[in-house]
């Protein structure tokens, strides 16, 4: 019996299920950063591509960090209420320190310290960690939950043919439904209409073409 066994076991140990699934939330956030300049540059930016298994449980652990950070977003804005843009060690920075601004600034700060030391723990990539609290969390600020969507892809993997899918945030490539509009009577009157106009037009045309065949006829 499997009790209080859930998720897959991927062909691995606990500790190297754990490193794996670490790498991949890892690298899918490294993706949005600034890496014009990088060897290894991302081919597009919020996505990766891997198997379906590794996929479907790696996703758990993006989506829990994205809450993590995302949560932590309230602290940091009632920290910059008391914070200072003053230089570390100057004097400005010397008379904030000792002010009760940043007592008030140190106990509205402590949430978000505490939420990045966790990201830390989880993912093990301060850089990444970096990339999730100043640029993905902002951007999910107002959705609570569904930051990733999983699309498998019909060409297999080679040599093992493993199915693939993407990994990747949702937001950016999003398909826009159109519907079509609904119909006002208004317009189908007046379509019929003028279908009715055109139809007596073509009567009449077609009359006096058989009046002009018909005299054409007598005269020869």
């Amino acid at each position: 019996m499997r009790h209080r066994r859930k998720g897959r076991v991927l062909g691995r140990s606990p500790k190297h299920q754990r490193a794996l699934l670490r790498s991949l939330a890892s690298a899918l956030l490294l993706t949005e950063r600034d890496a014009e300049l990088d060897e290894n540059t991302p081919k597009v930016k919020g996505r990766i591509i891997t198997t379906v298994s590794k996929a479907k449980e790696v996703r758990p652990l993006v989506e829990k960090c994205v809450t993590i950070a995302r949560r932590s977003l309230a602290s940091q804005e009632a920290a910059a209420e008391h914070g200072t843009q003053a230089e570390r060690g100057t004097e400005a920075w010397k008379s904030w320190r000792s002010s009760d601004d940043w007592r008030a600034w140190n106990q509205a700060i402590a949430p978000a310290v505490t939420a990045r030391r966790r990201c830390v723990q989880l993912l093990g990539d301060k850089q990444a960690v970096r990339i999730l609290f100043d640029e993905i969390a902002p951007r999910f600020a107002d959705r609570p939950g569904g930051y990733t969507r999983i699309i498998r892809l019909a060409k297999p993997r080679l040599g093992d043919a493993g199915v693939r899918a993407i990994l990747e945030f949702v937001g950016v490539r999003d398909r826009v439904v159109e519907r079509s509009e609904k119909p006002s009577f208004d317009d189908a009157e007046d379509t019929s209409d003028t279908l009715g106009e055109v139809a007596e037009s073509e009567v009449v045309e077609s009359d006096v073409a058989t009046d002009a065949d018909e005299a054409k006829k007598d005269a020869e």
